[in-house]
C-alpha cells in the first residue's frame, strides 16, 4: 500500500481545480480494477465502481471489509498497487491533488481538533480554503445549525459527546462545499432522529451536484441511498 498524505479534508482551490457550480451537475468520480493490499494481504481486489453526481452511493460491509480503504483511495489518500481513480477526466494521483479538485473526506476518526471549538473547527478549515472572512463567518454559524448544534457551536470538541464530535466532523464537510463527500461511517453513533436529519443533509449535498459516498453499517441508512456497493473480504458486489 502507498499512503499519499496525512488525512487532510480542506479542498484549497488553487490553479487547475475544478469549478464547480452549486446546483449544477459535478464531475464523476470514477473508481476501475482498483486494488490496495497491505503488507501483501490485499485489502481491495479489483474494485470497480462509479459515484455519479446528484446520488448517494452507498457502500457496506462488515467491519474489516475494505470500506475506509476504498473511501481512502477515492479521497487520494491511499495510492493504489494496480488501478487508478479519476475525477472527471483527471486521474488522482495524491491527496493534495484531490484537495485542489474539491474531494471532501469526513474521516470515520472525525480528525477535529480537540482544543479548538465546533465553531472553530469549522472555521480553520474555510480559512485554509482561502473562503473570504464573511462568508467564512457565515458557513461557520449555519453548519452547526444544520446537524443540530447551534448551541454546541461554542463548545470545545473534547466537551462533546461522540455524536456530536460526529456531526462537527460532518459539518465541516459540509461547510467546504466540495464536488465530492465521502462520508465514513457519519451515522455510527447517532440516535435515530440525528440519523435521519444526517441522511437529509447527505441528500441535500447530492441535489446540490456533488456526488457522494457514504460507508455504513446500517442496512436502513443504506436503503435510502440511490445505489449500494457491498464489500467482503475485498471483493465489490454491485447491489443496485
Amino acid at each position: 500500500m502507498n499512503t499519499t498524505g496525512a488525512a487532510a479534508t480542506i479542498p484549497n482551490p488553487r490553479e487547475g481545480a475544478l469549478n464547480f457550480d452549486p446546483g449544477e451537475p459535478g464531475p464523476t468520480l470514477t473508481v476501475t480494477g482498483v486494488t490496495v493490499a497491505y503488507d501483501g494481504r490485499p485489502v481491495l481486489r479489483d474494485v470497480t465502481v462509479t459515484a455519479r453526481p446528484g446520488q448517494i452511493l452507498a457502500v457496506t460491509g462488515p467491519s474489516g471489509a475494505g470500506k475506509t480503504t476504498l473511501l481512502s483511495t477515492m479521497a487520494g489518500l491511499i495510492r493504489p498497487e494496480r488501478g487508478a481513480v479519476r475525477l472527471g477526466e483527471q486521474l488522482l494521483r495524491s491527496r493534495d491533488q484531490a484537495v485542489r479538485l474539491g474531494v471532501v473526506i469526513v474521516p470515520q476518526d472525525n480528525g477535529l481538533a480537540p482544543i479548538l471549538t465546533a465553531s472553530e473547527n469549522i472555521q480553520v478549515a474555510l480559512i485554509a480554503n482561502k473562503v473570504a472572512p464573511g462568508e467564512t463567518r457565515r458557513r461557520a454559524a449555519e453548519a452547526p445549525e444544520r446537524v443540530g448544534l447551534a448551541e454546541q457551536a461554542n463548545q470545545l470538541v473534547e466537551e462533546l459527546s461522540g455524536g456530536q464530535q460526529q456531526r462537527t466532523a460532518l459539518a465541516r464537510g459540509l461547510a467546504l462545499q466540495g464536488c465530492v463527500l465521502l462520508a465514513d461511517e457519519v451515522t455510527s453513533e447517532l440516535d435515530a432522529q440525528n440519523r435521519e436529519r444526517v441522511l437529509q443533509l447527505l441528500r441535500a449535498e447530492a441535489d446540490r451536484g456533488a456526488a457522494v459516498v457514504f460507508a455504513t453499517h446500517d442496512p436502513e441508512a443504506a436503503a435510502a441511498c440511490d445505489s449500494e456497493l457491498h464489500l467482503s473480504d475485498g471483493t465489490a458486489t454491485l447491489l443496485r
